[in-house]
């Protein structure tokens, strides 16, 4: 199974820029798209659902154009869930929950923390409550979660950890709660096959040249629960491809192994 997830920026303008011709070219089994920032009657019927794929789309409800996921999914799923339980979690438009056979698969745009400290708390509310949720739906079959965590774990993970000590997505509340995610038994997939010093990032600032310098972040990530490690295959970050200022990431899993 081809599996990817990416954080589009808005997938309207991924369109207008000419960059979705990627998902033709890849054909993954599921897709995991955050921040699409649009509701599904805008997108243009060939790619709101594409040719030999389910959708599903999330937007936010809460504020227009802000936010949202989607999934394209060519094996049909048991049921698809769009909240974490509990009415602080709703409106964002930031779960969206497919149920398999084999596994439960989980795409996520995590908060981002850095508005001001309310919104740091709501971060850290959402990990509290995804990470219950997940402990939840894991008693009954083995977890997949992707997206845009908006945390990177170590400094490996980011091109300047000395200079972002203080800035949400490097805070060590942040981290020590990606540390507590692992501890639980769910594994960071593209540590998993390339070990702990490899030096790849997922997102890039638009400011200052950032992409071009490769002064990045790793904030985008595949995740499995323990019980799934042995069907892991590959696990790997798309860097060349553009159209938003992350880049895809993707996972390859051998369902014989699950």
């Amino acid at each position: 199974m081809l599996l990817y997830s990416w954080n589009v920026n808005g997938f309207r303008a991924l369109l207008t820029k000419g960059h979705w011709s990627w998902f033709a070219e890849k054909q993954p089994d599921i897709a995991a798209l955050q921040e699409v920032k649009a509701e599904e009657e805008q997108i243009p019927e060939e790619h709101r659902c594409p040719a030999g794929y389910q959708a599903f789309w999330h937007h936010a409800r809460k504020k227009k154009g802000y936010s949202g996921v989607a999934c394209f999914s060519k094996p049909l799923p048991q049921k698809a869930v769009y909240c974490l339980p509990g009415e602080d979690w709703r409106g964002e438009g930031r779960l969206i929950h497919l149920e398999y056979e084999k596994f439960h698969f989980m795409n996520v745009y995590f908060p981002n923390g850095q508005m001001s400290e309310e919104r740091l708390a709501y971060k850290m509310g959402y990990y509290d409550a995804f990470l219950d949720y997940a402990q939840d739906l894991r008693r009954q079959k083995p977890i997949v979660v992707c997206g845009d965590f908006n945390t990177a774990h170590k400094e490996v993970d980011i091109a300047r950890p000395k200079a972002n000590e203080g800035t949400s997505g490097f805070l060590p509340i942040e981290r020590a709660w990606m540390d507590k995610f692992v501890d639980h038994g769910y594994v960071d997939t593209f540590r998993h096959i390339h070990g702990p010093q490899a030096v790849e990032y997922s997102w890039w600032s638009m400011r200052f040249k950032a992409r071009e310098r490769n002064v990045g972040w790793r904030i985008d990530y595949f995740f499995v629960s323990r019980e799934l490690l042995p069907a892991v295959k590959d696990a790997w970050i798309e860097q060349e491809v553009h159209g938003s200022d992350h880049c895809p990431i993707g996972l390859r899993l051998d369902p014989g192994k699950m």
